[in-house]
């Protein structure tokens, strides 16, 4: 027989986060750090949102591009949020979460041979995503000294005459790295330069601490006409099972991806995207409750790896530390594989994030503070074993 599967999908690589989580999942009194899911459930009104609507029968097809309610909420929130300003008609798609949009954005707008732009460490999906779009990903490894941002400088020793897309993943998965303004203003430059257009994840725009507010580089001049915002409910209203994302952009690129969204998904789920409306319009406090739920854990983690000697730069965004182990001498696959083994936890390798992740841990705090203790705990008495043992 023939060969069923095209070379492309053979070699992409399945995703190094869920290797550890199927383990754990089997192990008794293991502890996983692993994922990036809320802890919380979704906030009751929102759930009464969606349930309600199940119970008035709204369940046929949407118009292919969302709700127009949800859409004319998704322009109020960023328009309230980030200043940003779009129409709901026109530039405004919903998608089955935020890896549909940024799935759907690269299919319209590569062709074969097209570079795109990756800084890594960063979410698992873009490489590969853009891989099956028949561009060339080009990766940009970010620097633990630069706090893993992107620079100035990085970006213009990546660019060639092929290159066309910068996806840019801030806050970031899994380092917590944020970018501010200095920072895209920068980078906003060489972009309309070099022509360049961009694809902005920014699925955590609402989990920063501090005084770090984020900021979308949609809101840098210039910047608009080149860039498709990718955003969601997952992580901000602990909505992931829900699967509701959207993307926001030019006309002509919205209305692309509309038509690929048309062909494979026909909409998103409808009873979703009434309790997404109710999200958007009610859910501000929900928000502000978890986010100071997610700062307090972040703190405690930070202290907990100071007092252990483990360096870790200060994430301001995300809900995920990211940890160095290089001392040990190991591979961080054979450190994450090894701590399980030992101590039941289990962590994410930094190189399921790409290769620049090498040498680091992603350690979720999307978890119970008491979880959080106990893992620490062992992590602790694990990393001082290893120690007495140079």
């Amino acid at each position: 027989m023939r060969d069923p599967l095209n070379s492309k999908i053979k070699k992409i690589k399945p995703s190094g986060i869920r290797k550890f989580f199927d383990i754990v999942s089997e192990m008794k009194d293991a502890i996983s750090l692993g994922v990036g899911e809320p802890d919380f459930e979704t906030p009751w009104h929102i759930r009464e949102e969606g349930i309600y609507s199940l119970e008035k029968g709204r369940t046929h097809y949407t118009s292919n591009a969302g709700l127009t309610e949800l859409r004319a909420e998704i322009c109020n929130y960023l328009k309230r949020r980030f200043n940003l300003e779009y129409n709901s008609k026109t530039e405004v798609l919903v998608t089955i979460g935020g890896s549909e949009a940024i799935d759907a954005a690269l299919r319209v707008m590569v062709d074969p041979g097209d570079e795109v732009i990756i800084p890594e460490p960063s979410y698992v999906s873009y490489l590969p995503c853009a891989v099956l779009a028949d561009a060339k990903p080009v990766k940009i490894e970010l620097k633990a000294e630069n706090d893993f941002r992107l620079t100035k400088q990085e970006l213009l020793d990546a660019i060639t005459e092929k290159s066309k897309i910068l996806i840019l993943p801030f806050p970031n998965n899994p380092t917590g790295s944020i970018m501010e303004r200095k920072d895209l203003e920068e980078i906003a430059e060489v972009i309309r330069e070099k022509d360049l257009y961009v694809i902005s994840d920014e699925i955590y725009s609402e989990l920063t601490y501090g005084e770090k507010n984020h900021v979308s580089i949609a809101e840098i001049e210039g910047m608009k006409e080149r860039t498709i915002v990718i955003n969601g409910f997952s992580k901000s209203y602990a909505m992931t099972g829900w699967r509701m994302g959207y993307a926001v952009g030019p006309e002509c690129i919205i209305k692309q991806m509309t038509k690929a969204h048309q062909f494979a998904i026909m909409c998103a789920p409808t009873t979703s995207q009434h309790a997404a409306v109710e999200a958007l319009k009610n859910g501000d406090p929900d928000v502000e409750v978890m986010r100071a739920e997610y700062d307090r854990r972040r703190q405690y983690l930070m202290s907990r790896l100071s007092e252990m000697k483990l360096p870790c730069f200060t994430p301001y965004g995300a809900f995920y530390v990211f940890p160095c182990i290089k001392e040990f001498g190991m591979t961080s696959e054979e450190f994450a594989t090894k701590f399980l083994q030992e101590e039941k936890v289990a962590l994410v390798p930094g190189t399921a994030f790409g290769d620049a992740g090498e040498g680091f841990m992603r350690i979720s705090y999307a978890y119970s503070l008491e979880k959080l203790k106990e893992a620490f705990d062992r992590l602790e008495r694990f990393v001082n074993k290893l120690r007495n043992e140079k």
